[in-house]
């Protein structure tokens, strides 16, 4: 009996502190997790503003689209090179609702032709292209 009650502080000893062991692994895990969903928040932000803006920069080029369905007889104007007042106002649209946004059409008014590219840069990422084409008749 007396080998028994001797080893008893000893394995008091051995244990005494593992609790805390336990628990800042515990906490460690825990921590690692958070990061994990705090990662990915930031990068679903970073997708949904992404998808805002071609969705923005789609109805913008639909608009103008649209606009030049309604004045077919002035198509040539609406291009870049020689771009009429409904081009500048357009413009400024795109420059005011995208960052960085800036665009070129090109019309043949000949046969009808348009071509749109619209470009903008966001925060810390490369340049962003929506690019559509259209025939007007």
């Amino acid at each position: 009996m007396n080998a028994t009650l001797a080893a008893r502080p000893l394995r008091r000893r051995r244990s005494a502190g593992f609790a805390m062991f336990e628990a800042l692994i515990a906490l460690l895990i825990c921590s690692m997790g958070i990061l994990g969903v705090v990662g990915l928040q930031s990068a679903m932000t970073r997708a949904q503003t992404s998808a805002t803006f071609r969705a923005e920069a789609s109805f913008l080029a639909q608009q103008l689209i649209g606009v030049m369905w309604t004045d077919r007889a002035n198509l040539a104007q609406y291009d870049s090179n020689s771009c009429g007042t409904a081009c500048v106002d357009w413009d400024a649209r795109v420059a005011a609702r995208l960052p960085g946004g800036a665009s070129t059409v090109t019309v043949n008014a000949a046969t009808g032709a348009v071509a749109i590219e619209i470009r903008w840069t966001q925060a810390g990422e490369s340049t962003n292209r929506y690019t559509t084409a259209v025939s007007i008749n």
